[in-house]
């Protein structure tokens, strides 16, 4: 029950967290405003808002030429997903 009443929330909120930086951060690029920091966008990013990031990378074409984005985020996706699944698994 813990995993469903605080995880899952904390995974949602993180997603869309990352997908609006991505997002906010896009706008800033293109109208040549304040960015965004790219640890913040990282640190979000590992910090359960893999799926968010991707999301955010594919809709804007955001980050997309960075090695540091394109490797990080499909391998931390992979890493959440191997790890919710472990936990639903053994729960």
């Amino acid at each position: 029950m813990l995993f469903y009443h605080w995880v899952m929330p904390v995974i949602y909120i993180m997603c869309v967290l990352a997908f609006l930086l991505f997002a906010y951060d896009k706008h800033c690029a293109v109208y040549s405003k304040f960015r965004i920091p790219e640890w913040v966008l990282v640190l979000v990013t590992v910090a359960m808002g893999a799926f968010g990031s991707l999301c955010g990378m594919v809709l804007f074409n955001h980050k997309t030429s960075k090695a540091l984005f394109y490797i990080l985020v499909p391998l931390a996706l992979l890493l959440q997903i191997i790890g919710t699944v472990a936990v639903l698994w053994f729960l």
